[in-house]
């Protein structure tokens, strides 16, 4: 596909980790934009929500990707694949979407 696609991974991090330590994920994860061509963008944020509907994650984060092709890309880069290694096993629990974003015309 050539559209712009969005990676979402949400994430509970384990007790005990630090917010420094969390910060030093965050920077990682966002510096992976500099180092992955097909990684177009970051953004990341915590979980605000009053719902009480968020199957504890607590945090959010979303790549933005030119194509699929370009996530294919990004899963199997060196970059990434360390990077994951890194932070996969700071997590409790993690979900991913890949999804792309669809206007709807009213």
């Amino acid at each position: 596909g050539k559209h712009e696609v969005k990676h979402m991974l949400l994430a509970k991090l384990k007790q005990g980790i630090s917010e420094d330590e969390i910060e030093g994920y965050i920077k990682q994860y966002a510096n992976l934009v500099n180092l992955v061509p097909s990684m177009k963008a970051f953004a990341w944020g915590k979980d605000v929500s009053i719902e009480n509907l968020n199957d504890g994650f607590t945090h959010v984060f979303e790549s933005t990707f030119a194509s699929t092709q370009g996530i294919a890309e990004y899963l199997s880069d060196p970059d990434h694949v360390a990077f994951a290694n890194t932070l996969l096993p700071q997590l409790d629990k993690v979900l991913v979407v890949d999804y792309m974003p669809t206007k709807v015309k009213l």
